[in-house]
């Protein structure tokens, strides 16, 4: 159920989708489908049928800005320019929308599964093996599961009919190097360990069967396509889902540590298996009930140049050579859905991806700095530039020791500017926080910068994936941090004078 709306799963009518009749009739569990999905955000009034002929370049994004700016609903666009098939977006372009999508109530509901996922216990005793009998149990049902037909392969298309451009594929931003293809969820493996990997790059289409490959420098694809390229690998096998279930879709953008397979992650959190098929033409598997699967290769030796494009920083990243990726074959469902999102200046719908991940992933930072009371990285930061935390401080340069640890943690290595309060403010409370800290900062003793690695997006980096990083110190000041002074006391006013105005109030007429 999802706060302020209750909608059991199996008590939907049937839903009408593209000329389609689909029984609504679902797992008690999980979506099987990016088409589920959809019905729950139409039965949960956030989705809206658009019957207007509209083109894939520019216009579905002028229309998906304007709503997006309003936090307003899904869209489903039935009748696109130049394609037959139907384009969705802004499916999580909400916090409602966002829960639905994670089947959730409330964010805290995700804290003891990812403890127990990320972080497992070792039991010490018999009790403990007993309690933890039920997790065990559950964690073996969601391994993928591997079936040998799917209906992601219903049509095959190979040679001379892999065509890209009956695709609608979108050109978003006017001086954009081209459409792009923005919700892929690219399967690759290791060269070295034959591990899965599933990552979320941008993928510029150049003709009817090429494309760019943007998996950046500090991505995990950028190693394995690095590492194939120094063993003289020939050809990296790559497949391509669009559109699939909305935690399979979320759980390719997480920061998980490299160890963890998304597909295992994404298993875990919908309580069900990810179904997956192997592909025609290469040994990788995908998401059996996606909607399309683009298969081919990438030659670790060829690059070309991409972009540019108008990315989620606000700004159009500028053209700079990425692989290119051949695709072989196309397959997808009969009457496939194109699912897609656009970037661009906030808000747009990675805002509350992002949120999603900040409030999911806070237990596993709380377990790294037990001090840390909360965190908040606001959407005008565009996930890299501002990350505001709240600790318990107990000792001279505390402060700084969370900065560095920040500065260290994976993804987390990117963030430009990083803010420390004491943990009574509220990080998410950004005219509190730009009181408090504005007022307890002495530049230059406050201010910490460090040089390392920078998000390769970042346009205003002196060198590319390279730069600068400041954090500043909010919090109240130690004597062992240099300030003798007398720190003073915020101004409150007295507990039993608001509890006698509480009572006056209603007979104020204010």
């Amino acid at each position: 159920m999802v706060a302020g709306h209750s909608f059991p799963r199996r008590s939907l009518p049937l839903v009408i989708l593209i000329g389609r009749t689909i029984p609504y009739d679902s797992p008690a569990m999980a979506y099987k489908d990016l088409r589920e999905f959809i019905a729950a955000l139409e039965n949960a009034g956030e989705l809206v049928r658009i019957k207007e002929r509209v083109s894939p370049k520019l216009e579905i994004t002028e229309i998906t800005d304007r709503v997006s700016k309003k936090f307003g609903p899904a869209l489903l666009f039935e009748n696109v320019e130049g394609s037959d098939v139907p384009v969705v977006i802004n499916l999580m372009g909400n916090e409602r929308r966002m829960k639905i999508a994670l089947e959730i109530e409330s964010y805290d509901e995700w804290t003891e599964r990812l403890d127990f996922f990320l972080e497992p216990r070792i039991p010490t005793g018999l009790i403990d093996k007993i309690k933890m009998l039920p997790a065990l149990g559950e964690l073996a049902n969601v391994f993928p599961k591997y079936v040998d037909s799917a209906p992601c392969q219903e049509v095959v298309l190979k040679g001379a009919d892999v065509d890209l451009g009956k695709l609608p594929v979108l050109t978003c931003w006017p001086e954009d190097g081209g459409p792009f293809i923005t919700f892929p969820l690219v399967f690759t493996k290791d060269p070295k360990s034959a591990k899965r990997n599933v990552g979320m790059y941008r993928m510029q289409v150049y003709d009817r069967n090429t494309t760019g490959m943007h998996w950046q420098l500090h991505k995990d694809a950028a190693r394995q396509h690095q590492d194939a390229e120094a063993m003289g690998k020939q050809r990296i096998p790559v497949s391509v889902a669009i559109g699939a279930d909305p935690i399979t879709c979320f759980a390719a953008i997480c920061p998980l540590p490299p160890d963890i397979d998304e597909m295992l992650f994404a298993g875990y959190a919908r309580k069900e298996s990810v179904r997956l098929v192997k592909c025609v033409t290469n040994d990788l598997e995908v998401p059996a009930n996606a909607e399309i699967v683009l298969e081919g290769w990438v030659d670790p030796a060829e690059r070309r140049a991409e972009g540019p494009f108008g990315d989620h920083t606000g700004f159009y990243t500028p053209v700079e050579p990425y692989a290119v990726f051949h695709v072989e074959a196309i397959t997808h469902r009969r009457s496939p859905i194109y699912m897609a999102t656009i970037v661009g200046k906030p808000p747009q719908e990675d805002g509350h991806m992002g949120f999603a991940i900040e409030r999911c992933f806070l237990p596993i930072m709380k377990k790294q700095f037990p001090e840390i009371a909360d965190m908040h990285m606001p959407m005008e930061g565009v996930f890299h530039n501002l990350m505001i935390i709240a600790i318990k401080k107990r000792y001279p340069g505390h402060a700084r020791k969370i900065m560095h640890g920040i500065w260290g943690l994976g993804q987390a290595m990117f963030t430009k500017t990083i803010v420390i309060v004491d943990d009574h403010v509220d990080p998410h409370d950004l005219r509190t926080v730009s009181w408090y800290v504005l007022n307890n900062v002495d530049p230059e003793r406050d201010m910490e910068m460090v040089m390392g690695p920078i998000d390769v997006l970042d346009h205003s980096s002196r060198a590319f994936g390279y730069g600068s990083h400041v954090g500043i110190d909010g919090t109240k000041k130690l004597e062992g941090e240099g300030f003798t002074r007398v720190w003073p006391d915020e101004i409150e006013m007295s507990g039993d004078v608001k509890s006698r105005i509480d009572a006056l109030w209603p007979r104020l007429g204010l």
